[in-house]
């Protein structure tokens, strides 16, 4: 994986995908994203799209995680503490693969005007960092997931941890225009409509689908989403059975703003390397102007 399609003046664009079996520990987390990213050769894609919780999924001690890496939001990875791991890796791993890095969510036990989240809780934040590995977006997930389920968990209470973001947020990069979103949010249309009029062409969805609302609803809501909004979605997701006990479903994809799906994995840690045609979603916002609704 060394060249990529075009220039920098092109319509087209290279992204990477990567499905992870996170851990509860951040140690065995981060180093499972390093095997996964290490044949990426730098310079070699325009962004790496992470999962959802990829460094710690299920954590007991996530307030305590968000405290830490709060800690260390101003602080650039060389001057972190050792102890502030997850956000010092995600700037790291931008700087080593000199591209953007779209980092699925980590806890934050601050809000983003630095205020701090109460009640015991903390914020899923969904970072942007840019190839000089500078943070330049953060949104915090809007919809938790507070469900019942047919699965090993049974009961998700996610407002129990987390306490919900407000601002829907779009990053602009020198490749297109990127909505940042989380998983459940994807069962929201009216934030993806929000984020296109705020011009976002490509919509992130890092996500922790369970295995059961995985096989009914990932693909058809991912594409209904990008039909839609006339936008490409990009859902870089968890996958397997982890040592929680939890299982999620995977399939991480890529679907086109005419709603194909241009790339996928199946149920295993790994890697989607997918070329999107900007040109093509021009075409069709122009054929199809719904997305101005």
């Amino acid at each position: 994986m060394t060249d990529r399609p075009n220039s920098p003046e092109s319509n087209n664009c290279r992204i990477a995908l990567v499905q992870m079996t996170s851990s509860r520990q951040v140690d065995i987390s981060l180093d499972q994203l390093r095997l996964i990213t290490r044949d990426i050769q730098p310079g070699s894609v325009d962004a790496i799209f992470l999962p959802e919780n990829f460094a710690a999924l299920a954590s007991s001690g996530v307030l305590a995680l968000g405290q830490v890496e709060s800690e260390g939001l101003n602080q650039p990875s060389v001057h972190a503490k050792e102890k502030e791991r997850i956000l010092p890796a995600l700037r790291m791993l931008a700087k080593e693969k000199r591209t953007w890095v779209f980092g699925g969510t980590l806890p934050l036990a601050t809000r983003p005007d630095g205020s701090e989240v109460d009640g015991g809780r903390v914020r899923a934040a969904s970072m942007a960092i840019d190839p000089h590995g500078e943070l330049v977006g953060r949104y915090d997930k809007r919809h938790l997931f507070d469900v019942e389920v047919n699965d090993v968990s049974r009961i998700y209470r996610e407002s129990e941890t987390y306490e919900p973001g407000t601002t829907p947020v779009v990053v602009p990069t020198p490749f297109a225009i990127v909505g940042l979103s989380v998983c459940y949010d994807i069962r929201f249309p009216h934030l993806y409509r929000e984020l296109t009029r705020m011009g976002a062409e490509i919509l992130a969805i890092p996500s922790a689908f369970t295995r059961p609302t995985g096989e009914a609803h990932f693909e058809v809501l991912l594409r209904a989403r990008a039909i839609e909004n006339s936008a490409f979605v990009v859902a870089a997701c968890q996958t397997g059975v982890h040592d929680s006990g939890r299982e999620t479903y995977g399939h991480s994809m890529v679907v086109s703003p005419w709603g194909d799906v241009i790339g996928r994995l199946s149920d295993r840690p790994g890697l989607l390397v997918v070329d999107l045609d900007l040109a093509q979603l021009k075409i069709i916002r122009h054929q199809i102007p719904a997305w101005r609704g």
